[in-house]
């Protein structure tokens, strides 16, 4: 049919359809004559003689192409079902469908319930062959032009990108110049926050831990304010996807990189459905230019990150457990030495003590555990070597410490001195605001007033927490850094210490422990493999099925087999005590538990019964010269008397024959006050003459 035919009546009693649609959000508010026009053929239905119309518009903003639903488009097609459109109205065929499938559904509808397509050019009767072919040509062509602009735009785009030359979006810390193209941004606050990430990353080893320490010390992430264009920023506290968003993008290593995601489509309820955003790795991005501008970090060191971050995934294939606390002080490093696995972290008993174990084979196939042994014996001899290892460096890792706590805390100092100075800057942009605005305009002059003390309270913030950083620190006495590789078991086991700080310094210290069990000599193997490349060996007891952590220590027991059979159990304990030997469970000794140690072992009591006089005590050999005991141990001291102890520490033993002796005799019973003993090594002041 041409312009001039006039419609059928059966038609004309029905209801007309005007489909309205604009691919894209940004076509609906800039391209406002195509939507002008499509609107505009209302006008043109009435003139056909259609009483009722109908606009359907709900479909601008989306795209024709198949992969996104259309309700609008699927309203259109339930009312043709029912019978109650008699023409759908469009400005051409590309509005109604850019795929085969919509557009022959639409037609095949349409020859059904007798409906009319109308366009500028013609009304078409898709009952008509002639018709019918018309219109499906103007769907091929459709469908084929959308594949042909959207081919003709990638190519150009992947062309620029192949240069560099590009303007995708980048990421905070740099923006687009319009003479030189990609470069840091000119905001020194937004650099110095960046390069604070990377510089806590490589101290903490983890994107956790940065997030956590930058958020203790009040630091702020910007957070454009202005959308895709950046060039507006609110500051807000820093979040866990600002860290990991910085320490992933290869932005920040100068590398421009391209097609870093990628759209997925799938099948849905019978239609395509299109999901964009979907993350790849690295090495599949379409292009990656190295160099290709200045960067926060060198490439290698990003490399560096990225398996760190890798290796922090715990419960991943090859992932370690990175320094999260716990009471487990080797967790996530130890490596089975038998299948290779990492060896898990489980914890067992009422006071939750960590043990050892290799089980991944025997949960993933069934097959019989590997090993498991306590994790506080083995925890306790690695630090043991630990400190072994790093005592010849205890100087000069406290002085590198002290100055690495000095250049953070200036740089947390110099954030804070940047923030003031925003915050400044704004404060006196308010008030020039304000003082530009008409007194009596007083609905603008009260919300300027409001954010120019908003902008007050904001630098009186600012100024009080800089406030401490700059206070002079009271002066204190320079700490003798050589004392520090005699104290470091004293700084290790010191109650403010934490376990994740004992974790971080293993991991700073240590690539990987292989663990294996010598069953004939039931000892643990420790291989440790330190940073740089040095091995070492450490091997320790394995405790036999049943032996508790709260045994008495061999020390202990060496000096209660000694002393057992001439002193009684309350000099024993007295002795242990004097010793600093304390019981399995690190408590005193008292005569009742030496008793106790001395039933379960098998050791032989002290009789006084059994002694035949030749050995005598200090309170004993005392009486027997009718002097007191302070006389005799100037004696020992003196190298007078000779005395015996079974260990240092014990009760002195003397000889019934040396106390006898003429010499012994001679001091002893020598009178007045003060009583001077002459030794046989000192010299007279006044000699004879």
């Amino acid at each position: 049919m041409t312009n001039a035919d006039p419609l059928p009546a059966t038609v004309l009693s029905r209801k007309a359809v005007v489909y309205v649609r604009q691919s894209t959000q940004t076509q609906v508010q800039i391209h406002r004559e195509s939507q002008r026009r499509q609107y505009d053929l209302v006008e043109d239905a009435r003139r056909r003689g259609f009483r009722d119309v109908e606009v359907i518009d709900d479909d601008l903003g989306r795209s024709a192409s198949g992969t996104v639903a259309r309700p609008g488009f699927e309203r259109l097609v339930a009312s043709l079902c029912a019978g109650e459109v008699g023409a759908v109205l469009c400005f051409d065929a590309s509005r109604l469908s850019r795929n085969g499938r919509d557009w022959h559904h639409l037609l095949e509808l349409c020859g059904l319930v007798g409906a009319r397509v109308i366009d500028p050019d013609g009304v078409y009767d898709p009952c008509r062959p002639n018709d019918r072919l018309l219109l499906g040509m103007k769907g091929s062509i459709s469908e084929f032009e959308l594949g042909i602009l959207r081919s003709r735009m990638l190519d150009a785009a992947r062309s620029k990108a192949r240069r560099g030359e590009l303007r995708i979006p980048v990421p905070i810390g740099y923006v687009w110049h319009r003479e030189i193209g990609l470069g840091l941004d000119p905001d020194r606050r937004v650099q110095d926050v960046t390069r604070g990430i990377f510089q806590r990353f490589r101290e903490l080893g983890s994107a956790r831990q940065v997030h956590l320490a930058l958020k203790a010390e009040g630091v702020h992430f910007p957070r454009p304010s202005d959308g895709k264009r950046m060039t507006a920023f609110d500051w807000t506290p820093i979040r866990y996807r600002n860290v990991i968003s910085v320490l992933k993008n290869p932005f920040h290593a100068g590398a421009y990189a391209y097609g870093k995601t990628v759209n997925r489509t799938e099948i849905v309820d019978g239609r395509a459905r299109k999901t964009y955003g979907h993350h790849r790795p690295l090495q599949d991005c379409e292009i990656l230019l190295k160099d290709h501008h200045e960067g926060y970090i060198d490439w290698e060191e990003f490399e560096r990150n990225q398996k760190q971050l890798a290796a922090n995934a715990y419960g991943r294939k090859d992932g370690a457990k990175s320094s999260r606390g716990g009471r487990a002080l080797l967790g996530g490093l130890l490596a089975c030495g038998r299948c290779g696995r990492r060896m898990c972290v489980v914890y067992t008993g009422r006071s939750s003590q960590p043990v050892y174990r290799c089980d991944r084979g025997n949960t993933a196939i069934g097959a019989p555990r590997c090993m498991m042994f306590g994790g506080l014996r083995v925890d306790a001899a690695f630090a043991r070597e630990l400190m072994r290892a790093v005592a010849p460096m205890a100087v000069e890792g406290a002085q590198l410490a002290e100055q690495r706590k000095m250049e953070r805390q200036a740089e947390h100092r110099r954030i804070l001195e940047l923030e003031l100075q925003q915050a400044r800057y704004d404060a006196s942009l308010a008030e020039r605001r304000y003082a530009a605005c008409d007194p009596d305009n007083r609905l603008i002059a009260a919300t300027l007033e409001k954010n120019w003390e908003t902008a007050l309270r904001r630098v009186r913030d600012c100024e009080g927490r800089l406030d401490p950083t700059t206070a002079s620190a009271p002066t204190t006495a320079t700490p003798d850094l050589r004392a520090i590789a005699e104290d470091l078991e004293a700084a290790w086991k010191n109650t403010s210490v934490t376990m994740r700080c004992r974790q971080q310094l293993v991991r700073a210290l240590v690539n990987e422990i292989t663990v294996d069990i010598d069953e004939q000599a039931r000892e643990i193997v420790l291989i440790i493999r330190w940073k740089g490349g040095q091995h070492s060996e450490l091997r320790l007891r394995k405790p036999r099925t049943g032996e508790h952590a709260c045994s008495t220590s061999d020390d202990a027991l060496a000096v209660i087999r000694s002393m057992a059979t001439r002193w009684s159990d309350q000099d024993i304990a007295a002795t242990l005590n004097r010793m600093g030997l304390p019981t399995g469970q690190n408590k005193t000794w008292t005569a009742h538990r030496v008793s106790s140690i001395r039933r379960v072992r098998g050791i032989h009591a002290y009789n006084s019964a059994e002694k035949d006089g030749a050995w005598l005590t200090l309170r004993e050999a005392a009486e027997r010269r009718a002097v007191t005991s302070h006389r005799l141990r100037k004696l020992i001291k003196a190298g007078i008397l000779r005395a015996e102890q079974v260990v240092p520490g014990a009760p002195f033993q003397i000889r019934a024959t040396d106390l006898d002796a003429p010499s012994v005799v001679e001091a002893a019973g020598r009178k007045g006050r003060p009583c001077h003993i002459t030794a046989s090594s000192q010299l007279p002041m006044f000699p004879d003459t």
